[in-house]
């Protein structure tokens, strides 16, 4: 981590970016407020470390992680503004993937718990299995796409089966340009689903 002090959150963070040839775009960081001395003058402390860094090290807990399941894995990665995307190739990719991708969820969240655990830092790590995400999402978008176009013919709205949070965002990124089309969540996690709806 590269720790930094200055007296504005402004100054702060440019003097991290300058004194390390950085952009903000790079790096993962959190600024913190102090007071100091007997006026209680305010300085601020950023924290920072590279995507790039923080890439290398998801990559080495996932690595021990899975050899230590008896489970050998290859990684592809690349980050795209605020996310890394890891993709897992091995020869276990139905255990890795578990069922209705239960153990691939549980393996994002314990990376993401891990990473917070130790940099205090909100970092989303997407995992894939080979193609079985991405698979997902196609399915997903040509999914919404139909029943949008079946609501425009009825008009009557569609009620979508609940759920997670990022599936219910591909589905309103899906239908954003869509006209006349509308999308809601409603519902109470887990039990949360999008509603496509026809407007005029």
């Amino acid at each position: 981590m590269i720790k930094v002090e200055a007296k504005t959150q402004e100054e702060v963070l440019n003097k991290l970016l300058e004194e390390n040839n950085l952009e903000e775009k790079d790096i993962y960081y959190k600024v913190t407020e102090t007071k100091k001395g007997l006026i209680k003058k305010s300085t601020f402390i950023i924290e920072a470390i590279t995507k790039t860094e923080i890439l290398e090290e998801t990559k080495t807990f996932l690595k021990e992680l899975l050899t230590n399941m008896g489970i050998e894995t290859n990684f592809e990665t690349k980050i795209r503004e605020k996310d890394l995307y890891i993709k897992m190739f091995s020869d276990n990719n139905s255990i890795l993937i578990g069922k209705e991708a239960k153990n691939l969820k549980a393996l994002e969240h314990i990376t993401k718990a891990y990473l917070k655990n130790k940099y205090d830092i909100y970092i989303n790590v997407r995992l894939d299995v080979e193609n079985y995400q991405e698979k997902k999402e196609k399915y997903l978008i040509r999914l919404a796409k139909n029943i949008a176009r079946e609501v425009l013919h009825t008009k009557a709205e569609a009620h979508l089966e609940n759920m997670n949070s990022y599936q219910r965002r591909i589905v309103h990124n899906a239908l954003t340009d869509f006209n006349h089309i509308e999308t809601i969540s409603e519902g109470e996690e887990p039990n949360r689903h999008v509603v496509i709806k026809y407007k005029k």
